[in-house]
């Protein structure tokens, strides 16, 4: 069989937006964000809404929390 198979990845891009779309509507800074993840600089946060790295498993079940919405809603999958 040489049917091609398409597997999901995560669009990077598409849940960064989500994440700043959804902190934004929250009314959450991202220095608040920082403070709640303990992170040393609000470095990791902007990564994470440019797109530019995921947080983790755990990370996402609190944001899905703070964001009161479900984790499909702020992850995008797309196919490779």
């Amino acid at each position: 069989m040489n049917k091609k198979y398409s597997y999901p990845v995560i669009d990077t891009k598409a849940t960064g937006a989500n994440i700043k779309r959804l902190r934004e509507h929250a009314g959450v800074s991202v220095r608040e964000m920082q403070s709640l993840f303990n992170f040393e600089s609000p470095q990791a946060v902007y990564k994470w809404q440019w797109g530019k790295s995921l947080p983790t498993v755990d990370e996402f079940i609190v944001l899905a929390r703070m964001f009161d919405t479900p984790i499909e809603k702020i992850i995008v999958i797309g196919v490779e």
